[in-house]
């Protein structure tokens, strides 16, 4: 694992969107996996930014979500649909028949799970895949538990997971308890992985994920098998690990 030690949020963010940019400007077809929630908002305030004054073009880049909550629909302010199109696509040139993310009122769920898996497998793969990661070390939607070799599929939210997004909703009975979420195995199949880790609560997190064992109850420690990982965070994300770097 490669990191990379940040002041702060902002900086994160920067840094990241550095990394982003350099590629997308590369020219080449991309396949870009993105997140969702408080962790990625300042990266695509950064790109969004950089498109407007650099030009950068999304024109050959496709988008892969991690998840979705299911029942809401496209139009619902809390979804991931809305939330991606708010922070990100509606400000960029990417077309829209190029940007994805998991249905979440799909009449077949796995159907839907299979399909996607399939789609991504179907366009080349994804290049570079951004991932935050949970305070009980989930990435995506994969509470502890998921198996490493779990492919895209619905899962039961917990309720620390719920609580951490409830801020995002008018109460807590609102956030959604189910959800559709890239698995494990197909996070590890994408070529290279951005972690962006900021705050003082995720401090016990990154610890855990390096200093800890490889293990299902810590999902996110399945990242220590990929050949390729850089985390980008920030001193109070790291406060509890700054002597072993």
């Amino acid at each position: 694992m490669n990191i990379i030690q940040v002041t702060d949020y902002k900086e994160m963010s920067q840094k990241a969107a550095e990394v982003i940019i350099h590629k997308v400007k590369q020219g080449n077809r991309m396949n870009l996996g993105l997140a969702t929630g408080g962790t990625p908002k300042g990266l695509y305030e950064a790109m969004i930014e950089d498109h407007q004054k650099n030009g950068t073009s999304y024109q050959h880049v496709t988008t892969f979500n991690l998840d979705e909550y299911i029942g809401l629909k496209e139009q619902d302010p809390n979804s991931y649909y809305y939330y991606m199109a708010d922070s990100l696509f509606n400000h960029i040139d990417i077309p829209k028949f190029q940007t994805y993310l998991p249905n979440g009122l799909a009449d077949d769920y796995n159907h839907e799970c299979e399909h996607y898996d399939r789609l991504i497998k179907a366009l080349g793969g994804i290049d570079l895949q951004v991932l935050g990661i949970g305070q009980n070390g989930h990435i995506g939607f994969n509470e502890p538990g998921t198996p490493f070799q779990s492919s895209t599929h619905i899962v039961t939210l917990e309720e620390s997971t719920r609580e951490a997004n409830a801020r995002y909703f008018n109460t807590l009975d609102d956030v959604p308890t189910h959800a559709i979420t890239m698995g494990i195995s197909s996070i590890m199949n994408s070529k290279e992985i951005l972690l962006l880790v900021s705050g003082e609560e995720k401090a016990d997190a990154m610890q855990k994920l390096l200093h800890g064992e490889i293990s299902e109850d810590f999902p996110a420690s399945v990242l220590k098998r990929h050949s390729h990982v850089t985390i980008i965070a920030d001193q109070k994300a790291l406060s509890g690990v700054l002597v072993s770097l």
